[in-house]
């Protein structure tokens, strides 16, 4: 017993302390911020070094203009405008002293204004200091008339004088202020001369002249460029999620049949895939994904899939297939297929019995295993008004129809989403990322909507729109969003094709 509680308690011993604990837990978190900061620091570098690029590119370009433009001798140019700054600068100096002393004369004069406007005031209540209502009254009686009368002529006219001065001194003052003003723009007219003066005579490169110039013209256009650069994508994706896609996606659903009376057969995706050719099949197959066969098949070349669409098949690269056939009479051959060039395709096998259909993308389309006396139907659908089609930029779909077997590609696997009726649902509804999105039945009602998150949309992991589909059915999506070409932007012309492609539903 006591070896057994020494056990228990050594075993307790070896638990490391909480403070292990939570070190050891911490450091995923702190590889994750690493990895977050990295990234900051990996966008932040990137929007500075093309900024540097555009500010560098715009100057310099503009600047070679203006030094293509002018067909004059720089040194000679440059000695002129130093006269012509020169001159300026001696007229704005000699202007502002003018100034300054009409200003000093001025103050000068109100200094003066005022003391005399003083000097009537204390006249004027010296004069009345003696004056009250009795002594009025008895100068008017018995005093002498011409005394008084001698009185209020000079009260008359310090009055005059008393006005006089305070409207000249209201006068001084307004064209004090006007004569500030005045020297004010001439200080600000001479420093601006000044500093241009000072500038030309520092610079006496040609480059740092015409880059300068370039600067000046410029500068809030370069302004304008390196905030479109630096916030528009975020104001362009802010508007596009908050603003357009909410509006958009409450638009009309499209469906391209009222039901679907026979549901497809997907079986499981696979690196490989191994059909059986019955007598009287043929399969047609792109030749990346044609891997082994039966020897005793016919074979032959199968330019296009339907000669109906040449010009689709040719661009979504349903073109110079090969196609074998199975001429035996009652024994079955075999035909592997995988993708030679990519490991992470895999392929699905997609049964179409007699009366089922289903919309698929060509793109992803490898083969098509069908009864060699039977043709190949496939319906097209143009929806050109509809909202739908403008959000999605897909305005053709195809419909494949049975009986046959399509052999379908998909990045990491093939998954078939089968949509019934559910406790508590009223109707079945389901979304995916439209990257994904490889086909589904024509019965199923399918509408764009906005991405679940802005965050996952602005940083590219998910476009604007997810495909919804409602109704009884099902849809066939990519195990992993794989946007193929239109993923590398460095590649321009791969994205137009890309974007051509999926307008005619390809």
């Amino acid at each position: 017993m006591e070896t057994g509680d020494a056990g228990k308690r050594l075993r307790r011993d070896q638990i490391p302390p909480d403070g292990v604990l939570r070190r050891a837990g911490g450091a995923p978190r702190f590889r994750l911020m690493l990895t977050l900061l990295y990234r900051v620091v990996a966008w932040l570098v990137q929007k500075l070094g093309v900024a540097m690029l555009i500010l560098v590119l715009g100057l310099g370009a503009y600047a070679c203009w203006l030094f293509a433009r002018d067909h004059i001798d720089f040194d000679l140019h440059r000695l002129e405008l130093l006269q012509q700054f020169t001159g300026e600068q001696k007229h704005l100096q000699a202007a502002l002293g003018d100034v300054k002393q009409r200003l000093a004369g001025l103050e000068t004069e109100l200094v003066a204004q005022q003391e005399r406007l003083r000097m009537a005031d204390r006249v004027i209540a010296a004069l009345r200091a003696d004056d009250t209502w009795w002594s009025t009254v008895w100068d008017k009686l018995f005093g002498d008339a011409g005394e008084v009368r001698t009185k209020e002529e000079r009260l008359a006219r310090l009055a005059k004088l008393q006005a006089d001065t305070t409207a000249r001194i209201a006068g001084l003052r307004n064209a004090i202020i006007r004569t500030t003003w005045e020297r004010d723009g001439l200080e600000i007219a001479l420093g601006r001369a000044n500093k241009n003066l000072a500038e030309l005579e520092r610079n006496q490169s040609k480059v740092l002249h015409y880059l300068n110039q370039a600067w000046r013209k410029t500068r809030w256009y370069v302004i304008g460029a390196l905030a479109v650069w630096f916030l528009g994508p975020t104001l362009w994706s802010l508007l596009l999620y908050y603003g357009v896609a909410p509006r958009l996606s409450r638009g009309r659903a499209i469906q391209l049949a009222e039901a679907a009376p026979v549901l497809p057969e997907v079986g499981e995706s696979h690196v490989s895939a191994e059909v059986s050719l019955w007598p009287g099949e043929s399969v047609w197959v792109r030749e990346k994904f044609l891997q082994a066969s039966d020897e005793g098949l016919r074979r032959r070349t199968r330019f296009v899939l339907d000669w109906r669409i040449p010009f689709t098949c040719a661009a979504c690269g349903l073109s110079e297939l090969v196609e074998l056939g199975n001429e035996q009479a009652a024994a079955e051959s075999r035909v592997t297929f995988s993708n030679q060039a990519d490991p992470h395709v895999e392929l699905a096998i997609l049964a179409l019995p007699e009366g089922a259909s289903i919309v698929l993308r060509p793109s992803f389309l490898a083969g098509v295993v069908k009864p060699r006396a039977r043709r190949l139907v496939i319906r097209r659908h143009w929806r050109l008004f509809t909202w739908q089609s403008w959000i999605t930029l897909q305005f053709r779909y195809f419909e494949f129809c049975g009986p046959c077997r399509l052999i379908v590609a998909g990045s990491r696997g093939v998954r078939a989403e089968v949509l019934a009726d559910r406790v508590g649902q009223t109707a079945p509804a389901r979304r995916t990322n439209q990257d994904a999105t490889i086909g589904f039945t024509p019965n199923l009602r399918y509408r764009p909507v906005r991405a679940e998150t802005f965050w996952a949309y602005y940083r590219g992991m998910n476009p604007l729109f997810d495909d919804l589909f409602e109704g009884p059915g099902l849809f066939l999506c990519q195990e992993v969003s794989k946007k193929g070409e239109t993923s590398r932007a460095r590649q321009f012309w791969a994205g137009v094709r890309s974007g051509v492609l999926k307008v005619f539903g390809l």
